[in-house]
């Protein structure tokens, strides 16, 4: 029989009446990649903390290693070999990837007076030599991408001398080139003889690496799989909620209508002043949804700000049914039927601390008002319970605080709120199914083709190329402020134009990659001559 990295026996945890953990047992074997999956609020992001940690269970046992541990905690975790990649990164952005390394644990020289972080940076090179992460020690944390911070977590998880990586989400903003170079230091670590435990939702990238998956739902383990070519992500799938599950959205082509949305020369600016947006143009029409595709950075997060006015516009138009509105509030753009799912649920989205009653009218309560401009509390209440149904929001207690939700379905709170609202005339989604599970995604996904084919204009930005190739009629591609290229939804119907279209998010020969993809299309930017990084908000 293998040895165990890592066994969690009968683990429970409960918040009130949730149970999030109920008697859950979970074996590692050493020398592998075990992938756990579930929906939003299954229990897996707690179980892990749990395994590291973070979180002290109510009942069950740790064993790492053959050895069970008492009194566990982080430090304990780590000490023992455990470390973990939180979806959200924990990176002091102005210090260098060293000085992040080996905060809490600082090599010392002369007796222990002086930091020695000279040996810190060799060992940090060494390492990210010897595995594959090509990582420059001197590099500030704000000057490197998304995938290389990611590589940076990686590499304090190393520097700690851990041997059993937990990763949480990991490729939730990469693009597909970097989530393969993960994946590839991933079979490095694991040749060399880590441990990998994988948190994800994504089933064909369990498919492409792990060797075992554990499926949970509602705080309960209720399979074991081995991976390999027999395994499908259709009993994955079905193991997780319980139902088939559709792998792909279902739509009819689309039937543009007038313009709604009208974008002309819209220049922006980002973080210390630097250019953002540069110049960009596009029309998004009634039954139709157009996606915007770039690694993160490149100005989407600034274009959707200056949309909904939240950012000022330096120079250009922006027109939202035949009417000016560059300079309107943000309530007149709501009030004129723009709808907004955020890219951060809980600094524009969410209230917190308010029930998921109370987020689920945001901005709308005048909606919900009777005489003297009272709240009509029985509306509300049928109101927020539909759709805490419709939705499958978990635990379904419409009086719960929202703070106290998974981070999925704290997203479907806002998805419900922004889908139900009373006929907008466009909707703008940001990063719509971030950390949302598989049986909410297909929801969601398929309300958003509900929305267009009822008339609204969809403007889809998101991260994840296959929502963006689901979903888009037409896709704009930007890369450091510019559209780069317009492909139609046709022109992402094989692998090797997704790899190209891959290519042009990441400024790759944009000219010849926009050629391959679509040849009438006419690249924004010369051939091989992107932005210089001092004039665009990110590297």
């Amino acid at each position: 029989m293998s040895t165990a990295a890592l066994e969690l026996h009968g683990i429970c945890k409960r918040y009130g009446a949730v149970k999030a953990n109920e008697a859950v047992d979970l074996r590692v074997e050493a020398g592998t990649v075990h992938a756990l999956v579930g929906e939003n609020g299954a229990g897996k992001s707690t179980l892990m903390k749990i395994a590291y940690g973070h979180v002290q269970p109510d009942e069950g046992r740790i064993v790492i290693k053959g050895q069970e541990s008492r009194k566990h905690s982080a430090a304990t975790a780590i000490a023992r070999g455990i470390g973990m990649v939180h979806q959200h990164f924990m990176l002091v952005k102005p210090l260098t990837v060293a000085e992040n390394a080996v905060l809490g644990r600082e090599p010392t020289r002369a007796g222990g007076v002086l930091l020695d972080l000279e040996r810190a940076e060799r060992e940090l090179l060494e390492l990210s030599q010897r595995f594959g992460l090509d990582v420059d020690p001197h590099a500030r944390i704000e000057d490197l991408s998304v995938g290389q911070q990611q590589r940076v977590e990686i590499l304090k998880v190393l520097y700690q001398g851990c041997d059993v990586l937990i990763l949480d989400e990991p490729t939730a903003v990469l693009t597909p080139g970097e989530v393969r170079d993960l994946f590839e230091v991933l079979r490095g670590l694991v040749k060399d003889g880590m441990t990998i435990v994988l948190i994800t939702h994504k089933l064909d990238e369990v498919l492409a690496i792990a060797g075992h998956v554990t499926v949970m739902r509602r705080g309960k383990v209720v399979t074991e799989l081995d991976g390999g070519p027999a395994l499908r992500a259709e009993d994955i799938a079905r193991a997780m909620v319980g139902r088939p599950v559709l792998a792909r959205v279902e739509k009819t082509p689309a039937k543009p209508g007038e313009e709604v949305l009208s974008v002309k020369d819209l220049h922006l600016s980002g973080s210390r002043g630097l250019p953002a947006v540069r110049g960009v143009s596009f029309t998004v029409r009634a039954g139709e949804i157009v996606g915007i595709a770039g690694v993160e950075g490149n100005g989407q997060t600034e274009l959707v700000e200056a949309l909904i006015g939240l950012r000022p516009v330096e120079r250009g138009k922006i027109g939202l049914r035949g009417h000016d509105i560059t300079t309107a509030s943000v309530y007149d753009r709501y009030a004129a039927g723009i709808g907004h799912v955020p890219e951060d649920r809980h600094d524009r989205a969410l209230v917190l601390d308010y029930s998921i009653r109370d987020n689920l009218i945001l901005g709308q309560q005048q909606s919900f008002c009777r005489g003297a401009g009272l709240l009509d509390s029985k509306r509300i209440h049928d109101y927020a319970d539909k759709l805490v149904e419709a939705f499958e929001i978990r635990p379904p207690n419409p009086d719960l605080a929202a703070g106290g939700l998974s981070g999925g379905n704290q997203q479907k709170v806002v998805v419900a709120r922004e889908l139900s609202r009373s006929q907008p005339a466009l909707l703008i989604c940001a990063q719509p199914t971030r950390g949302v599970d598989i049986g909410a995604i297909e929801s969601i996904h398929r309300r958003m083709v509900e929305a267009r084919d009822s008339g609204l204009a969809v403007l889809l930005v998101s991260a994840e190329l296959s929502e963006l190739d689901a979903l888009s009629d037409r896709l704009l591609v930007v890369y450091k402020g510019k559209i780069v290229g317009e492909l139609e939804a046709a022109d992402l119907a094989t692998d090797e134009a997704r790899e190209r279209c891959g290519a042009l998010m990441t400024g790759a020969r944009v000219s010849a990659a926009v050629e391959a993809v679509a040849p009438d299309v006419a690249p924004a930017v010369a051939p091989d001559s992107p932005a210089p990084a001092s004039e665009a908000n990110t590297p």
